[in-house]
């Protein structure tokens, strides 16, 4: 494990959230990436052998100016859910999992038709009085926070600042900012902790049954519930905003098995949503860090290894970012490609919302396919979303055709 990592992994302060280095190395791969799907998936479950306890650990060390912002705030994220992994983590899972039941996400089937459907029409004006529409803030971007909120009993508020903050706390942990942007990302992670611990405070006195007061019977303090605050109410939403926008841009584009008008039925929107997890989900990678000298595909991995996991297709491992530069001198554990079963994770952190996340993406694509039958991209190249776990493309811009 680099220096830089290991520091961040202890950091007393921000424990998960954020590691420091004064000069942090940007031009060295420090992670073993994982492609087999076998060999993915044990690793998945293996969570002893293989840790989940840097999974939020920011891919580039906070530096000084950045940790201070957070520090004024009493910014602190101790590993609670995705990157526990102590005997705590399946208590407070099946308290989460509570909210995520089956039949709890089948009930809220009506609710997502209704806001898609909503977003759709209100695209549809917009581009007939306009010209053009970009899809990812008329339809993809709000239904799946609303439906998140509700689906946890919070109060739906501060859209606007939720999206953007989720965006921001997307690259500040998984993306490669100097130090400037890690500023300005700072402040924005900043607020957003300020307003969730407001949240925590007003929902554990709050009538009736919410998340975070079901947490805090459960036993968990404030900073913890934060904790699992903070990422749960960026991965619940944004990362469905992302796939909803990935399969629209797609399907526009012309490049898929499935074609627009065949999107407008529910068989035809699900086929292509599933198409999207498997070759180019929202999440394409996740980590690990073994935790003892062990064996993996046949070869011994010492304790500290930091370990990217492919999950499906992964154009940052083959593009120019920061890690792509040196993952060609990092060992490679290769294989087939990933499937979609491994998308949402596998084992015991496997990820809770993947049915809901599914079947928002469905419907979404199916109501805006219906509501804008004759429409084609304004430009075929568009700006994406390139951080280590997640990508999307950043607009998806329409115009009739």
């Amino acid at each position: 494990m680099s220096p830089a990592l290991t520091a961040a992994a202890s950091d007393p302060v921000l424990a998960e959230g954020a590691g420091q280095s004064e000069t942090p190395d940007r031009n060295r791969c420090p992670y073993l990436v994982v492609r087999d799907p076998d060999v993915v998936r044990e690793v998945l479950h293996r969570p002893a052998a293989f840790s989940p306890a840097n999974a939020l650990v920011a891919v580039t060390p906070l530096e000084g100016p950045a940790l201070r912002v957070l520090q004024r705030v009493r910014f602190a994220l101790p590993p609670v859910l995705a990157s526990n992994d102590t005997d705590t983590h399946a208590g407070i899972r099946k308290v989460v999992a509570g909210f995520f039941t089956p039949a709890k996400v089948a009930a809220m089937e009506p609710r997502i038709r209704e806001l898609a459907r909503e977003a759709a029409r209100s695209a549809a004006d917009q581009l007939a009085s306009s010209g053009q529409v970009d899809l990812v803030q008329a339809v993809a971007a709000f239904p799946p926070a609303v439906v998140m909120l509700e689906l946890l009993g919070l109060p739906v508020q501060d859209l606007a600042a939720l999206k953007r903050w989720g965006l921001d706390s997307m690259e500040l942990f998984w993306g490669w900012p100097d130090g400037n942007r890690q500023l300005e990302l700072a402040r924005s992670a900043a607020d957003f902790y300020v307003w969730l611990r407001q949240l925590v405070a007003e929902s554990r006195k709050a009538p009736g049954r919410n998340l975070f007061k079901s947490l805090a019977e459960h036993g968990l303090s404030t900073p913890e519930i934060c904790s699992l605050g903070y990422f749960l109410l960026i991965a619940g939403q944004e990362t469905t905003t992302q796939l909803i926008s990935t399969t629209l841009f797609r399907l526009l584009q012309g490049s898929t098995p499935v074609g627009w008008k065949d999107a407008r039925s529910e068989a035809g929107s699900a086929s292509m949503v599933r198409h999207v997890l498997a070759t180019e989900s929202s999440v394409p990678t996740w980590r690990r860090v073994t935790a003892h000298d062990t064996s993996l595909g046949g070869g011994l991995v010492p304790a500290g290894t930091e370990i990217l996991l492919e999950l499906s297709g992964n154009p940052v491992t083959s593009e120019a970012t920061p890690m792509s530069q040196s993952v060609s001198s990092t060992a490679v554990l290769r294989g087939q490609s990933t499937s979609r079963g491994l998308v949402f994770g596998s084992g015991i952190h496997r990820c809770l919302g993947a049915k809901l996340a599914e079947l928002e993406a469905t419907i979404v694509v199916q109501e805006a396919a219906t509501a804008l039958p004759e429409v084609q991209l304004q430009e075929c190249q568009t700006d994406w979303i390139r951080l280590l776990s997640f990508q999307a493309p950043r607009t998806v811009t329409i115009r009739s055709r």
